[in-house]
């Protein structure tokens, strides 16, 4: 891994001043104060001219972030990456969909647009997503709008931080008001209606305990 991106936070949060400063005072992190060790390698300090401007003053060097320097910079790692995934035969077309997906097999309708945009993806997995965004833009990398599935309109719902209010007051009705449907008469039933009861005990009669008369 290049060491730079391990130092290019640093310098992206002290370039917001926007003045020169000893890197030891750049490259500084109460929660990671192990981080001024990546000063002490050579290769660092001298790549550190490709993300910064560089002026001595007295025998001391001071440096300050530039984003020029550091989309020039990026711009040709995602150029390498690009060779180096034509080289592999890897597919990076609309069938990949992760990073983490690689397939070998070679397409030939890939663009060179395929490739940047594929490239870009793998270097913003270790810079800042706003420099990542300014990645983009320097490629001249086009955007891409997914298509949305549109919703019928019955299964949409209305987001409203306002609570859900009845229509009606449904407590004036009565459970009586509510009419159950009528069952449907089997045909023996249709024929009992239409039997005259007259004088006629009813079942249940035939099965209720009979009244004692008292004697006098």
């Amino acid at each position: 891994m290049d060491p730079l991106f391990l130092v290019l936070p640093y310098f992206l949060k002290a370039g917001k001043e926007g003045k020169f400063q000893p890197v030891d005072q750049v490259v500084v992190d109460e929660d990671f104060p192990c981080c001024s060790r990546l000063l002490k390698c050579p290769q660092t300090l001298q790549a550190l001219r490709h993300i910064t401007e560089e002026k001595e003053i007295g025998g001391q060097k001071f440096n300050r972030y530039s984003k020029e320097k550091t989309l020039e910079l990026l711009k040709k790692k995602v150029d390498r990456t690009v060779k180096a995934l034509k080289s592999s035969n890897t597919c990076v077309g609309g069938a990949v969909k992760s990073s983490t997906f690689i397939r070998t097999k070679h397409n030939s309708e890939e663009k060179e647009e395929d490739y940047i945009r594929y490239a870009h993806g793998l270097i913003s997995e270790y810079i800042a997503e706003d420099l990542s965004l300014d990645l983009h833009k320097y490629l001249k990398l086009p955007e891409i709008s997914s298509p949305t599935e549109a919703e019928p309109p019955s299964k949409k719902r209305k987001l409203s931080d306002k609570p859900v209010e009845a229509g009606e007051d449904y407590t004036k009705f009565n459970s009586g008001d509510l009419k159950k449907p009528a069952k449907k008469m089997t045909a023996a039933q249709k024929a009992l209606a239409k039997v005259d009861k007259t004088g006629m005990k009813s079942l249940s009669a035939f099965f209720s305990p009979k009244v004692k008369t008292e004697k006098k």
